[in-house]
């Protein structure tokens, strides 16, 4: 299955900036995830589209073992980088190169929008034991908060045609299936400290926005800038507060 051009190419010429400014998860979405997931001695829990190991590196340490997947090659070496005991595959959601049955639980991080939804699930239903869970986690940038709206703002105009979560195709593949359970929901919020590059960053990690021309990377880079120098909440700041909005969606194996 293709991986979308603008995930292929931009995460694949952003998988720096990414891991440099992207968030992690809120230590009770976390906290959620291995309770769900019952990550713990003895379970083998596949970290889904794991990009640079985000949410792969706190989910370690709880005696699972954690297997990563992702088809971006610059977000693996990453992610070998960062948590080299990690096991990972290049291998894309909708062709999974395990084993059936092979995994007690399967977690995605800021991904599933990107997937064939029906050949995703398919072959997550199939590398998972009966019961097992599936757990989805974003990160929104909360736009309630006016710098971060017009932030949004810079990313809208250069979207295009990629998915992204806050439209909601995504959840026609679940509506359809009769493998899963119904989805359940948990939002937590959550703080990123950044500094003003960081924000630059953070903007410059966006696959669609990694794929822009250099003049248009250079013209997002200056409007950004404009928005942290205008907004009395960034204006002059060397650390800088990006708010987020967390969603957890979690169902279950149907044996």
């Amino acid at each position: 299955m293709r991986v979308h051009g603008a995930a292929a190419e931009g995460f694949q010429s952003a998988a720096a900036e990414y891991e440099r400014a992207r968030p992690g998860y809120p230590a009770g979405a976390v906290a959620r995830i291995a309770e769900v997931c019952g990550i713990a001695p003895g379970a083998r829990v596949l970290d889904l589209a794991c990009g640079t190991g985000k949410l792969t590196r706190a989910l370690t340490g709880r005696g699972a073992t954690i297997v990563g997947a992702d088809p971006v090659d610059a977000m693996v070496r990453e992610l070998r980088r960062a948590a080299p005991g990690v096991p990972v595959a290049e291998s894309t959601a909708e062709h999974l190169c395990f084993a059936t049955a092979s995994f007690d639980a399967v977690v995605v991080a800021q991904a599933f929008h990107w997937f064939d939804g029906d050949a995703a699930l398919a072959e997550i239903h199939r590398i998972l034991r009966p019961g097992g869970p599936l757990t989805m986690i974003w990160n929104l940038r909360d736009t309630t908060v006016a710098w971060v709206d017009r932030l949004n703002d810079i990313f809208n105009r250069y979207e295009g045609d990629v998915m992204r979560f806050w439209r909601g195709e995504w959840r026609a593949a679940f509506e359809r299936t009769d493998a899963f359970t119904a989805l359940q929901r948990d939002e937590f919020r959550y703080e990123h400290t950044l500094t003003r590059a960081g924000v630059i960053d953070r903007v410059l990690s966006v696959s669609f926005i990694a794929t822009l021309s250099g003049d248009e990377r250079a013209r997002v880079v200056a409007d950004t800038q404009a928005v942290i120098d205008d907004d009395p909440l960034t204006r002059g700041r060397d650390v800088i507060v990006l708010p987020y909005l967390t969603h957890l969606y979690t169902c279950r194996r149907i044996p």
